[in-house]
Order: structure tokens, then sequence, then C-alpha cells
């Protein structure tokens, strides 16, 4: 994978960059392995700065209005600053850490729909800074959130959307300036129940999950029967059977509202 850009700032005979990943396959808390590859041009150029970084597309609420932004949620410099001479090659190899909190992108070898989350090169030149287009990675489950959603699917719930929203999660231990909502529509044997979202937060040992039903755009109704947060070891995640854990919750709810 990759991608080979003439950077405008460079001007004409200005030197292409080629960012290659060697796997795009992913998981929270993994390293993306790759190399950027910048070729010269036809006069020498000095390069002040080269970076890689992740790049999610994010949804912002303004008052009544909803946009989509492009949000960078980590950097890392590669090197300082070096001369290209016309038609040399450089090869410049990188290990970008990915954050735990990174949002899911595929799930059973299926990418998530509302996904964009990628590998973005920036290069500096002249005091100024040209970014390339985004290369794709896809970010799989950690084994405990996989576990969870295997129960969601084993009580008969199917993947509705997913989607990035700006903003925090009170009483987590979030760090990105975004999080992942996963949707699911609700099987029949949960009547009056139409939806359930998840939301994954995790860290090097443990992470936040939070359940919410019938979730009114843009509120948390802390508080409430509706609304779930718990933790979950990374490392003990097996010891719980999930889909028993969900059913049991959803159940009492239910039972509370008359829904079944």
């Amino acid at each position: 994978m990759g991608f080979k850009k003439l950077f405008a700032s460079l001007g004409a005979g200005g030197a292409s960059v080629e960012t290659i990943l060697a796997e795009p396959n992913i998981v929270p808390g993994g390293v993306v392995q790759g190399h950027v590859d910048v070729s010269g041009g036809s006069v020498a150029q000095e390069i002040e700065g080269l970076s890689v970084g992740l790049q999610a597309r994010v949804e912002v609420e303004s008052g009544d209005q909803e946009y989509k932004q492009d949000v960078e949620f980590h950097r890392m410099r590669l090197g300082g600053a070096f001369t290209v001479q016309p038609g040399a090659q450089h090869q410049v190899p990188f290990g970008l850490e990915i954050p735990w909190e990174t949002p899911i992108t595929t799930f059973m070898g299926h990418h998530l729909t509302g996904m964009s989350v990628g590998v973005t090169t920036e290069l500096q030149i002249a005091r100024a800074v040209d970014s390339g287009d985004l290369d794709p990675v896809n970010v799989h489950p950690l084994p405990a959130q996989q576990a969870i959603l295997d129960a969601f699917g084993r009580l008969g719930f199917r993947f509705k959307g997913a989607d990035l929203e700006r903003g925090h999660i009170r009483g987590t231990r979030q760090k990105l300036p975004f999080y992942q909502e996963i949707e699911f529509y609700a099987p029949q044997q949960y009547r009056g129940l139409n939806q359930v979202e998840l939301t994954f937060v995790a860290d090097e040992r443990e992470m936040d999950v939070v359940l919410e039903m019938d979730k009114k755009p843009g509120l948390f109704t802390e508080g409430t029967d509706s609304y779930r947060l718990f933790t979950v070891s990374l490392s003990a995640y097996d010891q719980t059977d999930w889909a028993a854990y969900l059913n049991q919750w959803i159940s009492e709810v239910g039972g509370k509202r008359n829904w079944f």
C-alpha cells in the first residue's frame, strides 16, 4: 500500500514521497511498520522535517449542525533535516505506535461502515507544510473487545453502523478527543428495545466499556438504568460469560419498563 504525491510547495521539479506500510492490519496498542520513500526531483532541496501520523474522520456537532472533520490523534517525527539531491532516493523506516484508544475499523473480516482511519505523511520544506493522502489501516479488535462483540452476536444482535464522535465520555479513561460508538439492532426477543450502542476506551491494562440503550442523539444519560459503564481487564476478560452478562442487564431493564 502507498501513495506518491508531488508536494505543491516544492514547486516544479520537486521531490515526490511514497509511504509504504509493511502490514496494514493492526490492533490497538500495536505498531504499524513501514517506510517513506523520498525521491529527488530535478533540483536539490532542503527537507526541514518528515513525519507520519494517524488520522480519523470524526463527526462534530456544533449547534444544530453536524459535519465531518479529519482529526489527527498521533504523530511521530522521522529524524531531522536532510537534503534531497536531484534524482536521489531516500528510504526512511518507521514504527508508528497505535494508541490503545484507536477505534476499531474491521470486525470478522469486514470493514465497519463509517470508519476511516489511516496513516498520513507530512513533509516540511521552506517554512511550508504539505500533508500526503491517507493510507488506510485495518484496526482489528483486541481479544477482550472481540469477546464482547462476539457476545452481542451470540445474543442475535445485528451490526447497524459505527461512527466517531468528537467529545469526552465522563468517568472513563479517555484521552483522545473523540470516541467510537458501535451500534447494534436488537433481536426480536428483546421487543421494545430498538438498539444498543457500545463504546470501548482502553489502555495497556484495562478498558472501560460503555453500553447504552435507546440513546438520544448527543446525550449520555448517566445514572439511568439504560446506561452502564464497567471496567474489563485485558488479561482476565475470559473469566466472564459476556453473553450472560449482557442478557441479564438487558432483561433487568426490559422487565422494569415492561418491554418484554
